[in-house]
């Protein structure tokens, strides 16, 4: 038997952190979104008890230090399945990108292996065991638009922001995750991104008011340490793009376009700047 599950990418409308808790995380306030850009994970139950992953892609690990691996390790102690698994990871998110792509696949693979042993674990129960993954897992299990707060797994679902095209562009740098957090001081912030005027836009499903509620602290930190990410999103503004920001702790950076006849335009005029631009749809 095998089991198939789509990992799509995220990306988030606001990232707003309050302050550093007493753990060693940050408290966050975000609204995510999926967006059509996806892995495909493919899961077939092997006799003996064992993990074996494989990938198109050269770039990732396929040993402990995959999150997908991680999953499937977890899943397996916890409910003492004595059966092993064998993963292919069709990889087409770009990796270290503030796009979760890893923590995309990780949820993949609990829900995928919950259905191949036939587990009956509720999604609730799946997302806690996410968190133990990482901060974005919890999220990457249900999907949909949601309001994340805590470290990232206390989760709100809400309604669907407004349709529209995502331009999504990677510079070629990687960026960590952990650095950019250790860098940032809420305490200097002079303003923070009001969550509550972007729940009202995408109640009201204006795409307008989305746009101008866009917001994200980290990019202060991490134009700083890469100005190339800074310029991609001044490029993006220059072209067209009614809503730019960049997604989680970069580099991606992301343009809101309502129209399909600037799509092309913009899309052409990235490619000058990076290999990896492109063109999906929200997940509504």
């Amino acid at each position: 038997m095998k089991v198939y599950e789509k990992a799509p990418a995220k990306i988030n409308l606001l990232l707003d952190v309050l302050h550093k808790r007493d753990d060693g995380y940050h408290e966050v306030e975000m609204i995510m979104t999926m967006v059509d850009l996806a892995d495909r994970l493919e899961m077939e139950e092997l006799s003996r008890d064992t993990i074996i992953i494989s990938s198109q892609a050269g770039y990732i690990p396929l040993d402990e230090k995959n999150l997908a691996f991680q999953a499937a390790k977890l899943i397996k102690d916890r409910y003492d399945v004595r059966k092993g698994v064998y993963i292919h990871l069709d990889k087409k998110i770009p990796v270290a990108a503030g796009l979760a792509g890893g923590s995309s696949d990780a949820a993949a693979t609990l829900r995928g292996l919950n259905r191949l042993w036939g587990l009956g674990i509720p999604l609730d129960e799946l997302s806690r065991l996410g968190a133990e993954l990482g901060s974005d897992v919890p999220y990457c299990v249900t999907g949909g638009t949601a309001i994340a707060r805590g470290r990232g797994e206390l989760l709100e679902p809400i309604g669907n922001p407004p349709q529209c095209w995502v331009i999504l562009a990677k510079p070629p740098i990687n960026v960590s995750t952990a650095d950019v957090y250790g860098r940032f001081r809420a305490s200097q912030l002079s303003e923070h991104p009001s969550t509550a005027a972007m729940v009202s836009a995408i109640e009201r499903g204006s795409f307008t008011y989305m746009c101008a509620g866009l917001g994200n602290v980290l990019e202060s930190v991490t134009m700083k340490l890469y100005p190339e990410v800074e310029q991609l999103k001044e490029s993006m503004q220059k072209l067209g793009a009614e809503g730019v920001l960049m997604s989680g702790s970069g580099p991606t950076v992301f343009g809101l376009v309502s129209k399909e006849a600037k799509v092309a335009r913009i899309y052409n005029g990235l490619r000058g700047f990076c290999k990896e631009v492109y063109v999906v749809r929200m997940l509504t």
